[in-house]
């Protein structure tokens, strides 16, 4: 373990809010802010405060957070080439923000000061110097960030490393390489940054993109070479296709390079964070996200399943509980007894789980999925066939039979019903109900059978319902696959169900996951409600 230290700079409040799709408020900013600090990042990039009123609203509002470990950055271009820099309304704004360190960025690559900005290399020398002489004498510290490096690098490495230096002779503590383009290999990135440390008197940081999809890897290379500051976004968002994933980044240079940069409880949250994040910025959690993801340690093949549950390192380069995470074996007909035996352990079956019953369970599985159910997702079937294969197993309710109409009316248009016979608590039980849609009016018409019954299911709701067609060539014949996620409001889980007829599917999944909803609860026999033929 090394004891050299690696500061992280955290850039999803600008950076990454240039991703098409994501669109944060100021209270979101906040929140996002208040999780990076918990993780241990040491400088947090809050936005550019010459560009929105909103980032300068965050600027106001996050003066009011106790923050214990993040220092915020205020960022921004250098001044103008016609503009004294006292003149700025940029910097007047940046300075405004009130943050400690500032983040200037500035050109490298003579590409951009001749067709970009169209100044001379000796005037874009002077807007480095002078915008960083101005911050300091204001009492600010400057993070120097030099903008699409590399490329620079390559054109003219003399110019790019004096571009450095006009920032450094003016006061910058850390100047910054950043791969705008992000189209630099890790050699090169490694071999550019260890010339860089041995001729810069500052730190030297790393800025990288992953158009490439090397971000992480250039990043790890140039701290290899030296650099002692890394810079990316939570889950790896940015423009086009991202910046570094500071997520993977903290993880690798902590478990893999044993560099200090956040502590081992820190790293722990590691999963929390970007997932929290995600949902902040509406999407959808990557489930395939290296360390964090939710199958990022998952275990489908039998063999690589039997052998995780005897030696879990023998399939898994950490232990996911470092990060927060945990280890997933899931059940489908690749599955083995490996897969099935940690799955029964993991869901409280294993007890009391016979050779017989395990068996059937797995040719069930192979049998089903071969129909087209898949259970990956699914975990909440995965357990009531755990538990319908028990000897001592009584079904909550049974289906007699049941009717499902959609009709125009004249007066109101779409209209659906379902009509639903059901037995339970010795009796048979006969509802309507309308609905939206097939699919709700038959939701609604088994709970208005089975509520008297078992009065929890007042607090039991859908919150997701998914279809896939998984042979669209056969058109209107085709398989429908249906996922339907219900709630307790502290508990959620998932059911399947699988049909050439999409209201069976749906009808599959919805029984599947009232009888979950019931069993979580720990409701095994209906109550007798008052008038009932069986009170």
């Amino acid at each position: 373990m090394t004891h050299r230290p690696v500061f992280l700079y955290d850039t999803t409040l600008r950076d990454g809010s240039q991703r098409e799709g994501i669109s944060l408020s100021v209270a979101d900013k906040l929140q996002v802010t208040s999780l990076l600090d918990e993780l241990g990042v040491q400088l947090v990039e809050g936005g550019w405060p010459g560009s929105n009123p909103k980032d300068v609203a965050y600027f106001e509002r996050v003066k009011e957070l106790p923050l214990k470990t993040a220092k915020i950055c205020a960022f921004s271009y250098t001044g103008r080439a016609h503009t004294h820099v006292e003149d700025d309304p940029n910097l007047l704004q940046l300075l405004a923000a009130g943050t400690e360190i500032v983040t200037i960025v500035g050109k490298s690559w003579i590409l951009h000061v001749n067709e970009v900005l169209r100044v001379s290399r000796e005037q874009n020398l002077v807007m480095i110097g002078n915008t960083v002489r101005f911050l300091r004498s204001h009492g600010r510290r400057v993070i120097y960030d030099a903008e699409h490096f590399f490329d620079g690098w390559r054109a003219d490495r003399e110019y790019a490393q004096e571009t450095l230096c006009a920032a450094c002779e003016a006061g910058a503590e850390t100047v910054v390489l950043c791969d705008t383009n992000g189209g630099s290999l890790p050699w090169v990135v490694g071999e550019v940054t260890a010339a860089v440390v041995a001729a810069t008197p500052a730190a030297v940081g790393i800025h990288t993109h992953n158009d490439g999809e090397l971000a992480v890897a250039n990043a790890l290379s140039a701290v290899r070479a030296g650099a002692t500051q890394v810079q990316g976004t939570i889950n790896g968002y940015g423009e086009r296709v991202g910046n570094c994933n500071l997520v993977s980044a903290i993880a690798d240079l902590k478990l893999k390079m044993g560099i200090i940069c956040v502590t081992d409880e820190q790293l722990g949250r590691l999963t929390e964070v970007a997932r929290i994040v995600a949902e902040l910025c509406n999407l959808s959690p990557d489930t395939h996200q290296p360390f964090v993801g939710v199958s990022a340690f998952a275990h489908k093949g039998g063999i690589h399943a039997d052998a995780t549950v005897k030696c879990p390192e023998s399939y898994q380069h950490i232990r996911p509980e470092l990060v927060g995470n945990r280890t997933r074996v899931l059940l489908s007909e690749l599955s083995g007894k490996g897969n099935l035996l940690f799955k029964a352990q993991e869901l409280g079956f294993s007890d009391n789980l016979g050779v017989d019953e395990a068996r059937r369970v797995v040719e069930q599985i192979k049998l089903l999925e071969a129909r087209g159910f898949s259970f990956e997702a699914a975990e909440a079937s995965v357990a009531l066939l755990f538990r319908r294969n028990r000897v001592q197993y009584r079904p909550p309710f049974e289906l007699i039979d049941f009717l499902s109409l959609v009709e125009h009316r004249d007066q109101r248009g779409l209209l659906a019903e379902a009509i639903v016979k059901v037995k339970v608590g010795g009796c048979t039980v006969h509802t309507a109900a309308e609905g939206n849609g097939p699919v709700e009016a038959l939701d609604r018409a088994l709970r208005k059978a089975l509520l008297p019954y078992y009065p929890v299911l007042a607090g039991i709701h859908l919150i997701d319902y998914k279809v896939r067609i998984l042979d669209g060539d056969k058109a209107t014949g085709a398989t429908t696959r249906v996922l339907i996620t219900s709630t307790s409001g502290n508990d959620t889980w998932t059911t399947v169900g699988c049909s050439d007829n999409i209201i069976e599917a749906s009808w599959q999944a919805l029984v599947d996951s009232i009888e979950t909803g019931l069993w979580r609860a720990g409701v095994e026999t209906p109550v007798v409600p008052p008038g009932d033929p069986g009170a």
